[in-house]
Order: structure tokens, then C-alpha cells, then sequence
């Protein structure tokens, strides 16, 4: 009896064993497809960005939950503001989190950029960005997107690359510049678990995006800029680093 049950145990282990290494590598492989997919359509160069009509901006918090604020935040809509600026994307699209009147994503993306002299006719705000798969479908069904330029950190870029992809859109990505930041092995370590998830979403459990809505197609308006401008928008841009600082 003791002899069988032993036999039992070991196979049982040895199955375990080989559905976590089957696993294992499933998980690795998914994340080497998503990347390999996508790495050479990632600029990391702000001026070599583009040029494209739209861009993307990818929402997060302006703050983190200790209280600071999000420097991946502020690296974005730095990076915006100034594709603007270089004329490497001609509009903006800023898509992010609303549930609730307390927590509003495009809002303060809108405020934080408009404060960096980017007009407000050349912002779109979509409010049901809750999610990167549901930023992208929503900017081709929603809002007319059929080719952009995406930004946001390199270590999500994959990922909304991939997405878009697979959604039909004509994409490439510019990398929000970075600067060291306590807990970034978290992020990056979660968006490894999430590039694999994508696949099951996109190919397995056939996701839908939690609201869409009527086509609401953008509206680019001229590019102009007048000396002014452009001196008050260099102006904020060389202040940056001291802003931050005391906005922590």
C-alpha cells in the first residue's frame, strides 16, 4: 500500500513539474512573440518620432500612492508636449480611467499639457481609456484612428504595439524619455504578466472593451505657432526638472 501510494505521489509530482515547466515556457515565449513583434517599431528619440496626424497618450495617475507625483506621468505629457512642439504629431489623443468623478485620467492630462502651451484644439479627450486594449479599439471605432503614433514608457509600448496590431491600426512607438525610479522592476515585472494575458485576451476569451459609442471622428486643426508660444513653451520645458521638484 505504501509502495503504491509513493508511485501515485511521484507521478503526481512529475506531472506538476511539467505542467509549471510547460507553463513556464508558455509564459516566456508569449513575452519574447510580443517583443520581437514589436521592438524595431519603437523610437526611442523624440525627434525621430513620427511624424504622424494623431497621437496616442496613454493614461496613468499624476500621482502615486505615496503621495508623489507619477513621474511616468509627467514623463509622458513632457514627451507629448514637445512632439507637438517639434511637429511630429499634429493632435493628441489622451485616453484614460473615469469611473468616478473623483479619479479623472484625460482631465488632468488635458490640465498638465495645456499648462505645457498645447492648444485645446489640439486635444481630444476620451474618457473610457480603461484599459490599453480598450484606448486602442476605442480610437478606431470611436474616434476614426487608423494610423498613430503611441506614447507612452518603452515597457508598455509592446504591449499597446501588439494590440494595435492585431486590431488592424498602422501604429509605431515613441518611448517617454526615462530617468531612475524607485519600484520600476514592479512595473515592468507586471507588464510582463500582462503581455501574456493580451495574447488570451486578443486570441482565446475574445475580449470586448467595457464602452464604446458613437464614431466621433477628430477634428485636427492647423498647426500654428507664433514666436511667443514657442519661447513660453521652451520656457516650461527648461523649467521642468524644477517644477517636479516642487510639485513633490
Amino acid at each position: 500500500m505504501v509502495a503504491l501510494l509513493w508511485k501515485v505521489f511521484k507521478v503526481l509530482l512529475m506531472t506538476l513539474g511539467a505542467s509549471l515547466l510547460l507553463a513556464s515556457l508558455l509564459f516566456v515565449g508569449a513575452n519574447l512573440w510580443v517583443l520581437s513583434q514589436t521592438h524595431a517599431r519603437i523610437e526611442h528619440d523624440l525627434p525621430l518620432c513620427g511624424p504622424e496626424r494623431v497621437g496616442i497618450v496613454f493614461g496613468t495617475s499624476h500621482w502615486t500612492r505615496s503621495g508623489v507625483r507619477n513621474p511616468h506621468f509627467d514623463a509622458r505629457m513632457s514627451a507629448s508636449a514637445r512632439l507637438v512642439r517639434l511637429g511630429r504629431v499634429e493632435h493628441l489623443l489622451l485616453s484614460g480611467d473615469n469611473r468616478t468623478r473623483y479619479y479623472n485620467e484625460p482631465v488632468t492630462m488635458w490640465r498638465d499639457l495645456r499648462g505645457r502651451f498645447v492648444r485645446d484644439e489640439d486635444m481630444t479627450l476620451d474618457y473610457a481609456g480603461f484599459s490599453t486594449f480598450d484606448t486602442l479599439v476605442r480610437a478606431r471605432d470611436v474616434f476614426g484612428v487608423e494610423q498613430a503614433l503611441l506614447v507612452t514608457q518603452s515597457w508598455h509600448l509592446p504591449r499597446a504595439l501588439f494590440i494595435a496590431d492585431s486590431l488592424g491600426l498602422d501604429v509605431t512607438g515613441c518611448a517617454a524619455p526615462a530617468r531612475p525610479v524607485a519600484g520600476l522592476w514592479r512595473l515592468q515585472a507586471r507588464e510582463w504578466v500582462a503581455r501574456a494575458a493580451t495574447l488570451g485576451d486578443l486570441y482565446l476569451w475574445g475580449r470586448e472593451p467595457y464602452f464604446l459609442g458613437p464614431l466621433e471622428p477628430l477634428e485636427i486643426a492647423p498647426q500654428v505657432w507664433n514666436a511667443v508660444v514657442i519661447e513660453a513653451a521652451l520656457e516650461a520645458e527648461r523649467d521642468e526638472p524644477g517644477r517636479q521638484q516642487r510639485q513633490r
